[in-house]
């Protein structure tokens, strides 16, 4: 999943060397931190949201075969 968020993210951005995705595990489930530079944040949220959107549904078709609940959090 992480290298999934990694491969779409470095597509999007101008610097793929600053994008980095963290794992966290929490009573939500688990949560994947995408970082990426301050300059790319806007190409990786989109208008109104709309890439942003399509990623977490990306993932989280992604995850229904492992049963668990999956979130994107963008953070730059």
């Amino acid at each position: 999943m992480k290298d999934l968020i990694l491969v779409i993210a470095k597509a999007l951005v101008d610097y793929p060397e600053d994008v980095r995705v963290d794992v966290k595990e929490d009573d939500r489930g688990t949560v994947y931190l995408l970082s990426v530079n301050p300059d790319d944040v806007g190409k990786v949220i989109g208008k109104q949201g709309r890439i942003a959107k399509a990623l977490r549904t990306v993932v989280t078709s992604a995850a229904v075969k492992t049963h668990k609940r999956v979130m994107v959090d963008i953070i730059s």
